[in-house]
């Protein structure tokens, strides 16, 4: 039984840590594209929404998303699918978009006047997550030293 006290928050940590880790990854993705200075003008191709939630207790969450093509300065064709772009660009539209040379495929459309946005979502979010992480170590002790209490009691 007191294993599960254990195992619960180390599993809640662990996902806690995948998702700084994903965070980091896409604000160092988007930074990189941006200060690469390669940009291409990318067609619109698709938009589409996906909603999560909605249960009995929960709210609809919609994430709104493009795939978009364009070619490299070397005339290599990429496509890719953004995330979190503006609701006014539509199937058709021109957008600029910031790649690097080395990874066309991880290009964004996300203008770099968001720089100061992305870090302030990072941080937002690694502070959110790192007192998440915290509070599940803070709940181990706890229940450590209540078990650690109740085993003097026990013959």
């Amino acid at each position: 039984m007191e294993a599960l006290f254990y195992a619960v928050p180390v599993l809640m940590i662990a996902f806690a840590v995948l998702g700084l880790v994903s965070v980091a990854r896409r604000a160092r993705r988007v930074r990189g594209a941006w200060d690469s200075g390669l940009t291409a003008e990318a067609r619109c191709l698709r938009t589409y929404t996906t909603t999560s939630g909605g249960g009995a207790d929960t709210s609809v969450s919609t994430t709104l998303h493009h795939v978009y093509e364009f070619r490299t300065r070397e005339g290599r064709g990429v496509r890719f699918e953004e995330t979190g772009g503006p609701g006014t660009v539509l199937e058709g539209d021109v957008v600029t978009v910031h790649y690097r040379a080395e990874r066309p495929e991880e290009a964004t459309a996300h203008t770099p006047a968001r720089r100061g946005r992305l870090a302030a979502e990072q941080g937002c979010v690694f502070a959110f997550l790192g007192v998440f992480i915290a509070l599940c170590l803070t709940f181990m002790a706890v229940a450590h030293m209540i078990f650690s209490a109740t085993d003097d009691f026990m013959p």
